[in-house]
């Protein structure tokens, strides 16, 4: 690709999405990186500019105040709400630090960070569960990302793109649209496996078998992983063409390359903080609000904890930008179950712990469902507003389901 100047190289730089496999993809554009000169802010520039900036941050206080209320009072219910919408800003601000530092990094790297960094939280969340022993939690809270993103993110961006372009069928990439269904089914196979493994009782030595291959598959799915993101950022740099359209505006870093750690690492420690309490209170909302632990974990934390994320995904389906869209759900979901899921496996594994890709056969179960709802809708590279009405329609479907599921190992 030829870039006429500068502007223009700075402009194709950025593409406006928390996909963070897109945000990969673009960044390998421009052949290496900005050479625009760094920011000189000072402390309170750098406050309201990260800050100050984003409507979204005035859901911030309500991650003190959810602290006021764990220590002054014992309603779990709603220390559980206001934990979820103080950690909501700070999801969508670790992707601007990053993408920020992202900047100053050459093309790979910053494809990398901005991969990595896509479901920090949803990691976070994990991480501090698995130490506390809580591994269910673990696997229907990356159960819940992966069916709210397939289902409701992108039902919600097919149902209002299809309104806001009535008269006309809307388009996107079918073979980029082929290739992902096919990761999220090779993800439904290494949960599948485990799960029938159990139930069938088949096991060569039974209750280490079935950790055994858990084990074996999550190391294989992060390899599988690797080489996905490697196709992406190397093999095909323009599989979305999207690019020169999405920014208006030259697209230049707004904080140095050392004010992108620090808020990085300052985000990352708020929220590895609230998360804690998070995690704590999901057992006495249960209680409190009288829900299933499964049904808050599948249903309520990863609406509330992506709202940032799935409102992006609806804007850009607006815009006619579909592909956009595609990237930021079902691109996510890749991320969740071929890279999250095995990656709290291993990291269970270091711990001493004995999380497995076992989750149970009613949730397998519908994972599997959902990946081929979706396929079958995304076969064509096309969609209007009824196939975004059922996606919304089948969501509604599994979160009445989990509120009536009792989960067998809740305790």
């Amino acid at each position: 690709m030829e870039f006429d100047d500068e502007a223009e190289h700075r402009r194709l730089f950025r593409v406006e999405t928390n996909s963070p496999q897109m945000k990969a993809v673009f960044s390998l554009e421009q052949g290496g990186s900005l050479s625009a000169k760094t920011p000189k802010n000072t402390v309170i520039q750098s406050f309201k500019i990260v800050i100050l900036s984003n409507k979204l941050n005035l859901l911030l206080p309500f991650g003190p105040i959810a602290i006021l209320v764990h220590y002054l009072t014992d309603n779990k219910g709603w220390f559980f709400l206001l934990s979820l919408l103080g950690i909501t800003p700070l999801a969508e601000r670790l992707g601007y630090a990053t993408e920020q530092l992202a900047c100053y990094t050459g093309p790979t790297v910053g494809g990398l960070l901005n991969a990595t960094f896509g479901n920090v939280t949803e990691l976070i969340i994990s991480i501090i569960a698995l130490k506390n022993g809580m591994i269910r939690v673990v696997q229907l809270t990356l159960l819940g990302s992966i069916l709210s993103n397939m289902l409701l993110v992108l039902g919600c961006s097919f149902f209002c793109g299809g309104f806001v372009f009535s008269r006309k069928q809307q388009v996107f990439d079918k073979g980029n649209a082929v290739l992902n269904s096919g990761m999220l089914l090779i993800a439904v196979m290494s949960l599948l496996f485990p799960t029938l493994l159990y139930y069938t009782h088949s096991e060569v030595r039974a209750g280490s078998s079935e950790l055994a291959l858990s084990r074996s598959t999550s190391c294989i799915m992060l390899v599988a992983y690797a080489a996905y993101l490697f196709f992406q950022l190397k093999s095909q740099p323009s599989f979305l063409t999207e690019s020169e359209e999405t920014s208006d505006d030259d697209e230049v870093p707004e904080i140095s390359k050392w004010e992108a750690i620090i808020w990085l690492l300052i985000f990352t420690a708020w929220v590895s903080l609230l998360s804690g309490y998070l995690v704590d209170a999901i057992e006495g909302a249960s209680v409190s609000w009288k829900m299933p632990i499964s049904f808050i974990s599948v249903i309520v934390l990863p609406i509330v904890g992506n709202a940032a994320e799935h409102a992006g995904a609806i804007m850009f389906a607006m815009k006619d930008k579909l592909d956009l869209s595609l990237g930021v759900a079902i691109g996510s979901s890749i991320q969740i179950s071929m890279f999250a899921v095995p990656f709290c496996v291993v990291i269970s594994w270091m711990m001493g712990g004995q999380m497995d890709l076992n989750f149970q056969l009613f949730e397998t179960a519908t994972l599997f469902i959902t990946v081929i709802v979706v396929a079958f809708f995304l076969q064509e590279g096309t969609s209007n507003y009824f196939k975004g009405l059922m996606l919304i329609l089948s969501y509604l479907i599994v979160a009445v389901s989990f509120f009536v599921h009792q989960d067998p190992n809740q305790g």
